[in-house]
């Protein structure tokens, strides 16, 4: 059969048995956002499974496009170099929504293998979860498999579910044995090529709750996947996938584009690119393109991937556009959205070739330099800060260097590369808000200049109509922008609250005629110049264009009642920590608020405590909130409190609240204070010499704070079997204990260290001349391992001593190096670095003594037997 006969097959054969055929859901679910991308057949079905929607069937069949690329489910490390795990793939499933169980199930998937797809009987094995004494009998019962080949498994293999919580069950595996002689049976659920899963039968019985305990659900269902790729290559007596129909049109036009043959590393390239191919189109088919975050970054990385082992194939200029045909040819007419949305594919595919191969080859070049000179070290590390530089200046995806790193037999200092990762991110924070402003800091100018305003009008309105009159997008004023594009609208009336006095700007949405802007921001640069930042999400704005102007009201609301609280809380200070609060910064968030101010000491619990009776006693007055304007020379001793480094014009904005509470300020309040709910203090900190800070919420901000507090309360209380106001008793004794228990464990660990020291010290061996002492020591805290490292060091005399352990998961080294030593080379901080990265860590020290730590204490092992062939590559020669 064909790879299109087989499909049919399958669903004609469910179809007949009463399921209803559904069409295949996108690779994007818009009711999971927490789902990269569907990645199993069972994910369009889930919320039946948790009982939240009704299923307009009771039995459904279909073959589901699934996408495994990131996260758990991600086989990209395996596409190419195996044959058959795929990024993209087809997911035929048959499902039961409290109708037929595992007796059809099984029943049904073995007349289907057997008798309508005529595998030999003798070749097919099934597994069932080791509890699952019915699914085994089951098989005895309704087939004619043979009973030896009904296997046990545990949770790792036999036991579905969908997260920690929620539906799950057993499941039973049908296996199929591809030996030449059938004697496979011993490798089901080994990972072997030669006897792989074709079909999963998972049976939903349970909830799993919170505790890990499982309840019964009162519904039961069935929930089937088989591979669709693997099943074709098993009918049409292929060992790989790729040899199948499915991907040889593709194959074959790589072979005529590149005039190369099928073999070798060119076989790989040419494999990796036709399974790439296939999850490009079908995910921008689904409406994701390519981008620098989210799935749009995945399909990026994809492509980046498959343009770099096109350069194998020796393609210079885009090529991917001309395999979509062949894609489109096969999956079309399954998949009906790749042949409307073809232009589409094509132009994102084009666009993103052409953008990449611009720096594609300096990037090589720049890596091929660094290889080099790795390798002229006798090194085996491809160093992070290059890794990083390739991904940020190359736009290199980590996978890619280290895909090409590990062609040269090298392992990227995986450390390095993230802590650098983690330092960009941490700056993309601060920067990622002004980065579009301030490159148009003359754009802005002209602005100003030419006397261009926005005029607010967002106190009492959350909506307006207006229009655009200024668009600024790729750093300069434009007529227009289109869907995607990052930008900045400016208009001549808006209700959006521009950042200021500490309160953050507005979100909403900007509707047009033509298309429609999603604010993520609006900031303020200069009086009466209000700007929108954003992207475009549809279509397109124009200037001059009408526009409505929608502001997000319910996080505005919640904006509104944390500025309000802010004022009340500066006013507390006053009262009652000192008259001359000066405030020093502020925050105002929709789920928080933060109050820095100048004050030389903590503040006393009992004055926090004071703090928050008295700011929710102002809450409970329900006290007016009202504001009105004034000459700002009026203000001198008014009584009224104005921010030191807030700007003023000559007409200042007070806000007044009950009459004790007066602030300039131009932001947003509620109407009364009964509106800001319950007020709570979170937190009081230094933040520098003189200052400190008050973190608070309030509204349901506040009460789910509470409601957390609560239940900690009550969990400890439970726990301990006191009431809650013993808790803290109870704690305190415990701290006691521990600490008692910790000095008697640490004082026998040290007297253990020394007693073991001599034994250790006579353990070395000899290396090239060098004494070379690497012992585990089991389970030990750093501090005892360095105790241990100096009794060693006392006895051992001319050596490299290296000592490793585990404490908490988490691996341990220290190192020593005799001044003898030293001088032939050896560096105590250069040798355990290199140890501790076997371990997933890193660290160093001086030449005479380091220590290190690691992420995996359960390879502290291979980590120390890798220290000789370290020692080795250090040592001068005499």
């Amino acid at each position: 059969m064909t790879s299109a006969e087989i499909r049919q097959s399958f669903l004609d054969f469910f179809a007949a048995k009463q399921h209803q055929i559904v069409p295949s859901s996108p690779v994007v679910l818009a009711a999971d956002p927490t789902l990269l991308f569907t990645n199993a057949g069972m994910n369009p079905f889930k919320e039946i499974f948790l009982g939240t929607r009704e299923s307009a069937y009771r039995r459904v069949a279909d073959t589901q496009k699934c996408i495994r690329v990131s996260g758990k489910h991600n086989d990209l490390e395996e596409v190419g170099f195996d044959t058959y795990h795929h990024t993209f793939f087809e997911m035929l499933g048959n499902w039961s929504f409290g109708d037929y169980y595992k007796r059809e199930a099984i029943l049904w998937a073995w007349e289907l293998l057997t008798e309508v797809w005529a595998l030999p009987k003798d070749r097919l094995w099934a597994t069932v979860y080791r509890d699952d004494a019915e699914a085994e009998a089951l098989w005895k019962e309704v087939t004619d498999i043979d009973h030896a080949h009904i296997l046990r498994f545990g949770e790792k293999d036999n036991f579905w579910e969908m997260g920690e919580t929620g539906p799950c069950g057993p499941c039973s595996e049908i296996h199929i044995d591809l030996t030449e002689d059938k004697t496979g049976g011993e490798q089901v659920n080994a990972g072997s090529p030669e006897v792989i899963e074709i079909w999963n039968l998972v049976f939903i019985q349970y909830n799993r709750r919170a505790d890990r305990s499982l309840e019964e659900l009162p519904n039961k269902h069935v929930d089937t996947g088989m591979g669709f790729e693997r099943v074709t290559a098993v009918l049409q007596g292929k060992t790989s996938n790729y040899d199948t129909d499915i991907f040889q049109p593709v194959l074959e036009k790589l072979r005529a584009m590149s005039g190369r043959a099928y073999q070798g590393e060119d076989a790989v390239a040419m494999r990796v690119i036709a399974d790439h191919i296939r999850t490009l189109c079908v995910a921008i088919a689904d409406g994701v393109l390519p981008a620098n975050d989210g799935r749009g970054y995945v399909l990026r990385r994809l492509l980046r991937r498959a343009v770099r082992f096109g350069r194998n194939l020796g393609f210079r200029a885009p090529f991917l556009g001309e395999l979509v045909p062949v894609v489109i040819g096969q999956l079309g007419p399954v998949f009906p959205e790749l042949t409307e949305r073809r232009e589409t594919i094509l132009r994102s595919l084009r666009a993103e070739e052409e953008g990449f191969a611009a720096t594609l080859d300096r990037g090589i070049h720049l890596f091929n330099e660094v290889v080099a000179d790795v390798q002229a070290r006798n090194r085996t590390v491809f160093p992070g800060d290059q890794a990083f530089k390739l991904y940020d200046t190359y736009g290199f995806p980590v996978d890619l260097t280290r895909l090409m790193a590990a062609e040269h037999r090298l392992e990227i200092d995986e450390e390095r590369f993230e802590s650098l990762m983690e330092e960009q991110k941490r700056r993309a924070r601060g920067a990622r808000e002004t980065s579009i402003l301030a490159a148009e800091s003359d754009l802005i100018a002209d602005l100003v200049r030419q006397g261009i305003q926005s005029e607010f009008c967002g106190y009492t309105n959350l909506s307006v109509e207006t229009d655009v009159c200024w668009v600024l997008a790729d750093g300069k004023a434009m007529e227009e922008a289109g869907a995607g594009a990052e930008a900045v609208l400016m208009l001549s009336r808006t209700p959006f609250y521009a950042e200021s006095g500490g309160q953050l700007g507005d979100h909403g949405v900007i509707r047009g005629p033509r298309g429609e802007f999603e604010v993520w921001d609006t900031r303020r640069p200069s009086e009466g110049l209000i700007l929108h930042v954003g992207r475009i999400t549809q279509g397109a704005i124009r200037r001059g264009d009408p526009v409505s102007a929608e502001v997000d009201g319910p996080r505005r609301r919640r904006l509104a009642r944390h500025h309000s609280a802010t004022h009340l809380l500066n006013c507390a200070l006053r009262e009652h920590v000192h008259a001359q609060i000066k405030q020093a910064g502020s925050l105002v968030a929709p789920d928080r608020l933060r109050f820095d101010f100048s004050h030389h000491e903590p503040i006393p619990p009992s004055v926090i405590e004071e703090l928050e009776r008295t700011v929710n006693q102002w809450v409970m007055d329900n006290s007016p909130v009202d504001t009105y304007s004034m000459p700002l020379k009026d203000i001198p001793n008014s009584g009224i409190v104005a921010v030191f480094d807030e700007k003023y014009g000559d007409i200042v904005r007070v806000v007044d609240i009950g009459g004790y509470s007066k602030e300039l300020c131009g932001g947003t309040h509620v109407s009364a204070t009964g509106e800001i709910g319950a007020f709570q203090i979170l937190a009081e900190t230094s933040v520098a010499a003189g200052v400190r800070r008050i973190e608070a919420v309030c509204g349901l901000a506040a009460f789910e704070a509470t409601r957390r507090d609560r239940d900690i309360l009550s969990a400890l209380a439970h726990r301990f079997s006191v009431p809650p106001e013993e808790v803290p008793d109870r704690v305190d004794a415990l701290i006691r204990q521990n600490k008692k228990l910790e000095k008697t464990v640490k004082r026998q660990a040290l007297e253990a260290a020394s007693a073991e020291a001599g034994s250790l010290a006579a353990k070395g061996q000899e290396v090239e001349g060098v004494v070379l002492i690497a012992e585990d020591v089991g389970e030990q805290p750093m501090d005892v391992l360095r105790n241990m490292l100096d009794e060693v060091r006392g006895r051992a005399g001319s050596a490299v001593i290296l000592l490793g352990s585990r404490s908490e998961g988490k691996a341990c080294f220290v190192a020593s190096v005799s001044p003898d030593l030293i001088e032939r080379g050896v560096h105590a901080g250069n040798l355990i670095g290199c140890v501790a990265r076997r371990a997933g860590g890193g660290g160093g020290g001086q030449p005479h003594k380091a220590q290190a730590g690691g992420r995996d204490g359960n390879k502290v092992p291979e980590a120390l037997a890798g220290a000789e062939e370290a020692l080795r590559t250090m040592l001068v020669r005499p």
